[in-house]
């Protein structure tokens, strides 16, 4: 299911299909871990862990032609649902310079970069809920794997290689196959000096 850019622009190829596949043993673990039914940043914490130590390259996720971008913007590719809906996987692929808008997810998410460079610029609302304030940027390079929960997940990313697509694998504590994709909510909030 190739999502690009903003989910409210998605053209899904039906619902459920899958663009790619996720290798099992990878699967496995991080169901295990998803299945002990701990807080939202705990689970993230556990994923994360496992996601680490199994991550996999880009070619064990997407076929060649997937991996190869998008002019128009950046593309996630759905590759793996969990049939109860508990957690699903995407591998979002990124030309140089293409950046998400700045959002915050439904639910736990951890990421893995594969292949390139990702930066991060992740956001906090200023006290009058009026406003943006910076509060960490991230340069997460090929090997980087980090997770967030909600509240405090309010970020931005985009590739920063010059010349390099950047590759990442997601896993959410939500259904993507059902939802369309992570995003709770969009800001279009000044961002504070």
């Amino acid at each position: 299911m190739p999502l690009t850019g903003p989910a409210t622009d998605a053209a899904l190829e039906g619902p459920g299909a899958l663009a790619g596949a996720c290798p099992e043993p990878l699967v496995r673990a991080l169901r295990a871990e998803v299945s002990r039914g701990l807080d939202w940043q705990q689970t993230a914490d556990r994923v994360a862990a496992t996601l680490r130590a199994m991550l996999p390259a880009p070619a064990d996720l997407l076929p060649a032609a997937l991996r190869q971008g998008n002019p128009d913007c950046y593309q996630s590719h759905l590759i793996h649902a969990e049939p109860d809906g508990s957690f699903s996987i995407g591998a979002m692929v990124w030309l140089p310079g293409q950046a998400t808008v700045i959002h915050d997810h439904v639910a736990w998410c951890v990421t893995g970069v594969l292949q390139g460079c990702e930066y991060e610029e992740v956001f906090a609302l200023a006290d009058d809920g009026g406003a943006l304030r910076l509060v960490a940027r991230n340069t997460n390079r090929r090997g980087s794997v980090c997770g967030f929960a909600p509240p405090g997940d309010i970020h931005r990313v985009r590739n920063c290689g010059d010349d390099e697509i950047a590759v990442s694998m997601h896993v959410y504590g939500a259904d993507i196959s059902r939802l369309g994709n992570s995003i709770r909510r969009e800001y279009a909030l000044p961002i504070l000096p």
